[in-house]
């Protein structure tokens, strides 16, 4: 049975949409992007605040009920339900790790019944110590030495596990340019 390794927010839920419409335009109401403008990850800039300013306000939602009450990505919900039976699958995500234990409990509420792992390659926050197991999805991959799919909706976390010869899926958002659709990218499983 193949094993997929499924990248969390944005690929299985809509965190940077849900963030963006129901937290930090309602905050900052003189900004008038719109979620197909952000054509950055991070959108910092486009948004015209700081690096900093972003991940307080994302690590903010990140703990809020607003991101514990999100829905899973509705083609991420449909594809679970016709074909999750015929995988494994593993959750790979990159949060700081004070926010890991919200990111998880929503993995397994949505897609309990087909993820049995959840993993975090903690993103780096200011103040935060603790060993540093991997640097990136790559080498958590490379260590786990078990991945025939990797589905994910950041390019630069695709291109060094497609290195390893996993077959690797870009999930479409407006800071990939990847084309085509959230079901056609998981069709493409």
């Amino acid at each position: 049975m193949k094993t997929i390794v499924w990248d969390v927010d944005d690929t299985l839920n809509d965190l940077m949409r849900v963030w963006l419409e129901q937290w930090h335009l309602p905050r900052h109401r003189k900004v008038k992007a719109r979620y197909a403008d952000l054509k950055a990850n991070p959108p910092h800039k486009l948004l015209g605040i700081t690096g900093a300013d972003y991940l307080n306000s994302y690590d903010k939602f990140r703990l809020s009920g607003v991101y514990a009450g999100m829905p899973p990505l509705t083609e991420a919900a449909r594809w679970f339900k016709a074909k999750g039976h015929k995988y494994r699958h593993i959750a790979l995500t990159s949060v700081p790790l004070s926010a890991a234990h919200k990111s998880a409990a929503w993995v397994f509420r949505h897609f309990g019944r087909w993820i049995r792992t959840f993993h975090v390659v903690p993103s780096d926050r200011k103040g935060s110590r603790a060993p540093l197991y991997d640097r990136s999805k790559a080498d958590f991959i490379r260590r786990l030495d078990r991945c025939d799919v990797f589905v994910e909706d950041n390019p630069h976390n695709l291109a060094p596990v497609a290195r390893l010869g996993v077959k690797c899926v870009l999930v479409p958002r407006p800071w990939n340019r990847a084309g085509g659709t959230i079901k056609d990218a998981l069709s493409a499983i």
